[in-house]
C-alpha cells in the first residue's frame, strides 16, 4: 500500500513538471499556413529578429529621393508597378515587359484596412523600427504614405492582420527592395487585376514618334542637356563666388576709406577751430588784451611797482615837514619810479613777445589747416572712388548671383526633364494636375464630357517606345468590368478568388474615360515630348487625397472602400516626413 502511494505521488509530480514545462516552453511555430491563390497549406514564412534588435549592427541606409528615368538599379527591367490585391492577399510586380514577381501578403486587419487606392513609393529604409506599435520591426520598408503605410517584411498568418501596412515575406521583401526605386507606382485594388496594353489618341506621345529612335537616345539627349546646364551652373556659381569675394573686398576698402574720410573731416574741424582761436587771440592782442601767462605776470609786476611808487610818494608827502626823512623818502620815490619803468619795459617786451607767438601760432594753424584740408580732399576723392568701386562690385555681384540663379534654375529644369511626369485628372474637381519628381509643375481646369456621370478610376503607365518609336502604354483599372461604377463593398462576391484567373484591366472603360476628356492643347504640346518610361496618367472620379503633398506623387483613395488604415493615423496632423507613424 505504501509503495502504491509513493508511485502515485511520483506520477503526480511528473505530470505537474510536464505541465510546468509546457507552460513555460516557448510556443512552436505553426507547421503550415494557408497561402491565398494556391488553394493549399504550405510551410509558413518565418520572420526572425536579431538578438539585439533587427539591423542595429548593420549599416544604416535610407532613400527618399527619386532617381531619374533610366537610372534605377535595373533600368532595363526595373519594376514600374506593384498591384496589391486585397481579396487575394497578393502582390504582383510588373515591369515594362509584364509580370516579373509575385508573393502573398498580409494587409490591414478589420478596422485597420489598407485603403484601396493609387500610391507610389516615397521613401525606402532597409532597417526601420516603428515608434507607434510595440515590436514594430519593419525590415526593407518601402513607404507609400508619410503617415506610415508601407510595404515591408513581416509575419504572414494567412489573412489580413497588419495595422494598415502591406506585409511581405522577408526574403521577398529583401529581393524587391534591391530592385525598386523611390517613385515606383503602387496600386491597391479590391480584387486582383492585371495591367493591359492600351493605345488611344489622348495618351501622350511625341509629336514625331519616328524621330525618337529609342528611349535610351532620348534619355542620353536629356542627360547631355542636364550635364551642360550643370556645367553652366557650376561656372556661374564660381563666378558668383568670385564676384562676392571682390564685392566684399571692395566694400571693406570703401569702409576703410570712409573711416579715413571721417578722421580727415574731424582733423579739419579741429584745425579750423585752432585757427579761429589764434585769430581771436591776435585780434585781442591788437586790442591790447593778451591772456598769455608771461604777459599777465609782467602786468602784475607793473602793478606792484606802481603800488610801491604810490606808497613812497604818499610817505614823502606825509614826511615833507620832517627834514630828517626827506632824503630817505625821495630815494624811495626815485627807486619806485625806476622799478615802475623797468616793469613797464618788461610788460611791453612780454606783450610784443606774446603777440609774436600768437602770430606764429596763427600762421602755424593756417598751415596745418591747409594741410588737413588737402588730406581731406584726398580722402574724399579716395572714399568716392572706393565707394564707386564697391557699388560696381556689388552690382556685378548681384548680376553674377542672378546669373547663378538662372543657371541653377535652368539646370533644375533640365534635371526635372529626366524624371517621368505624373498627370492626374479628377472628375470631382474638374481639374488637371501635373507633377514631376514629386513637385507640382502645372494645374488647370479640364473639360470632362457628361461631368455628372461617373468615369471610373484608371492608372495609365508609359512603358517605352515600340518598334515604330511610338510610346507604349498600359492601364490598370481599379475595378473589374466595363462599368465605371464599382460594386458596393458589401456586395463583394464570396467565390474562391484563389482559383479564379486574374482579370485583365478594363480597357473598354479606360478608352471610354479617355474619350470623355478634352485635354487642353497647351498641355498636350507641353508634355508630349517629355514623356519617358514610367510617366503616368491617372483618371478618377475621386479627388487627390489629403496624403498628396510635399515629397509625394498623387495619392488617390477609393471613397467607397474601407480606409481604417488611414483614418487611425492622426490625419488631422501634418503627414509629411512623419517617420514615427508606422505599422
Amino acid at each position: 500500500m505504501k509503495a502504491k502511494s509513493m508511485l502515485a505521488r511520483g506520477l503526480v509530480s511528473s505530470f505537474a513538471l510536464a505541465l510546468v514545462a509546457t507552460a513555460i516552453a516557448p510556443p512552436r511555430p505553426a507547421v503550415a499556413q494557408f497561402w491565398p491563390g494556391s488553394g493549399e497549406y504550405r510551410r509558413p514564412y518565418s520572420y526572425q529578429r536579431a538578438p539585439d534588435g533587427y539591423g542595429r549592427d548593420r549599416p544604416y541606409r535610407r532613400e527618399s529621393k527619386r532617381e531619374p528615368a533610366g537610372q534605377s538599379r535595373n533600368a532595363e527591367g526595373a519594376p514600374m508597378l506593384a498591384i496589391v490585391a486585397l481579396g487575394e492577399q497578393q502582390v504582383t510586380i510588373y515591369n515594362a515587359h509584364g509580370k516579373m514577381l509575385q508573393s502573398p501578403v498580409s494587409t490591414g486587419a478589420r478596422g485597420l484596412e489598407t485603403p484601396a487606392g493609387i500610391y507610389s513609393v516615397v521613401q525606402k529604409e532597409e532597417f526601420h523600427q516603428s515608434n507607434v506599435y510595440e515590436d514594430g520591426n519593419m525590415p526593407f520598408m518601402e513607404r507609400i504614405t508619410w503617415t506610415g503605410i508601407a510595404l515591408h517584411g513581416g509575419v504572414l498568418p494567412g489573412y489580413p492582420a497588419s495595422h494598415g501596412c502591406i506585409r511581405m515575406p522577408e526574403q521577398f521583401a529583401q529581393s524587391l527592395y534591391g530592385l525598386t526605386s523611390v517613385g515606383m507606382r503602387v496600386v491597391v485594388v479590391r480584387d486582383d487585376i492585371a495591367p493591359a496594353e492600351i493605345s488611344h489618341p489622348a495618351l501622350f506621345t511625341p509629336a514625331a514618334p519616328g524621330s525618337m529612335a529609342s528611349t535610351t537616345a532620348q534619355l542620353e539627349m536629356l542627360k547631355a542637356q542636364a550635364a551642360a546646364k550643370s556645367a553652366e551652373a557650376v561656372a556661374a556659381s564660381k563666378r558668383a563666388a568670385a564676384a562676392r569675394q571682390v564685392a566684399a573686398k571692395k566694400a571693406a576698402e570703401a569702409a576703410s576709406a570712409s573711416r579715413n574720410l571721417r578722421a580727415a573731416e574731424s582733423a579739419t574741424a579741429r584745425s579750423e577751430e585752432t585757427l579761429k582761436a589764434a585769430v581771436r587771440a591776435g585780434e585781442a592782442a591788437n586790442a591790447g588784451s593778451i591772456s598769455a601767462p608771461s604777459v599777465r605776470q609782467a602786468e602784475l609786476a607793473k602793478e606792484r611797482a606802481a603800488n610801491r611808487l604810490a606808497h613812497a610818494q604818499a610817505q614823502l608827502e606825509a614826511d615833507k615837514e620832517k627834514v630828517e626823512f626827506k632824503d630817505k623818502d625821495e630815494a624811495k620815490v626815485a627807486q619806485g619810479q625806476a622799478e615802475l619803468k623797468t616793469a613797464e619795459e618788461k610788460l611791453t617786451a612780454k606783450f610784443d613777445e606774446a603777440r609774436t607767438q600768437l602770430e606764429l601760432a596763427k600762421q602755424k594753424a593756417a598751415a596745418q589747416l591747409a594741410e588737413v584740408q588737402a588730406r581731406l580732399a584726398a580722402a574724399k576723392t579716395q572714399a568716392q572712388a572706393r565707394a564707386d568701386e564697391a557699388a560696381l562690385a556689388e552690382t556685378e555681384g548681384k548680376s553674377a548671383e542672378a546669373a547663378r540663379e538662372l543657371a541653377a534654375e535652368a539646370f533644375s529644369e533640365a534635371s526635372q526633364k529626366l524624371f517621368p511626369i505624373s498627370v492626374f485628372i479628377s472628375r470631382k474637381t474638374q481639374r488637371l494636375y501635373v507633377r514631376q519628381n514629386y513637385v507640382p509643375v502645372y494645374e488647370a481646369p479640364v473639360t470632362i464630357r457628361d461631368p455628372d456621370t461617373p468615369i471610373g478610376s484608371y492608372v495609365f503607365t508609359a512603358l517605352g517606345p515600340d518598334t515604330n518609336g511610338a510610346m507604349r502604354w498600359n492601364v490598370v483599372s481599379m475595378y473589374k468590368g466595363s462599368g465605371s461604377e464599382p460594386p458596393p463593398a458589401a456586395e463583394k462576391h464570396k467565390s474562391d478568388h484563389r482559383s479564379a484567373q486574374i482579370a485583365r484591366a478594363d480597357v473598354v472603360g479606360a478608352k471610354a474615360a479617355l474619350s470623355r476628356i478634352v485635354m487642353p492643347k497647351d498641355v498636350v504640346e507641353r508634355f508630349s515630348d517629355v514623356v519617358l518610361p514610367g510617366a503616368s496618367l491617372i483618371i478618377s472620379d475621386e479627388g487627390a487625397s489629403i496624403e498628396t503633398g510635399k515629397d509625394t506623387d498623387f495619392v488617390v483613395l477609393m471613397s467607397g472602400e474601407p480606409q481604417g488604415g488611414i483614418k487611425t493615423r492622426h490625419v488631422a496632423q501634418s503627414r509629411y516626413r512623419r517617420d514615427e507613424d508606422d505599422d
